[in-house]
């Protein structure tokens, strides 16, 4: 037999009111609202089901193209994102010999789980298009002259090479 205990009923706060005992989580930020909405653009860029997934596919993407940019052009692009994006960015060590774009994409499938190379593609194509309505034209073009052939595509660029 199952007894049933009565509850209180829950009184009504007002709106925005912290309940007694708990912690009011921190206000927004506008660095945090540029982070929200970089994620957002991956999210609908991709089509991703969840802000989580978006962030995470993000933080992994941008974790690997930092250590393809070196010099100004990762100095720049660091400063034009938010400052989580940032973080990741800046926060690779250099690699030592530059990835093609097929390499590049094949690299994060292996360190994705369930990832195959049609996903990672999709992936890395989700974030990297929405780079230049961030950080601009300008230094996306000169992101991809320091990136072997093959990586505007990518960035949603036609790659034009000369005949």
């Amino acid at each position: 037999m199952t007894t049933l205990t009565p509850q209180m009923p829950a009184t009504p706060q007002p709106a925005g009111a912290v309940p007694a005992g708990a912690v009011p989580a921190p206000a927004a930020t506008p660095e945090d609202d540029r982070w929200h909405q970089l994620i957002d653009a991956v999210r609908e860029s991709g089509r991703y089901a969840t802000r989580s997934e978006a962030e995470s596919v993000t933080r992994a993407v941008l974790a690997a193209l930092g250590g393809h940019v070196i010099g100004d052009e990762r100095v720049d692009l660091a400063r034009a994102l938010p400052e989580e994006a940032a973080r990741v960015i800046a926060s690779q060590i250099p690699v030592t010999r530059h990835l093609t774009a097929a390499e590049f994409v094949a690299s994060l499938a292996d360190r994705t789980e369930g990832a195959t190379p049609a996903t990672a593609r999709w992936d890395v194509s989700s974030v990297l298009c929405v780079l230049p309505g961030l950080v601009g034209d300008a230094l996306v073009s000169r992101v991809l002259a320091q990136l072997p052939p093959g990586y505007a595509l990518l960035f949603g660029r036609a790659e034009l090479s000369a005949v």
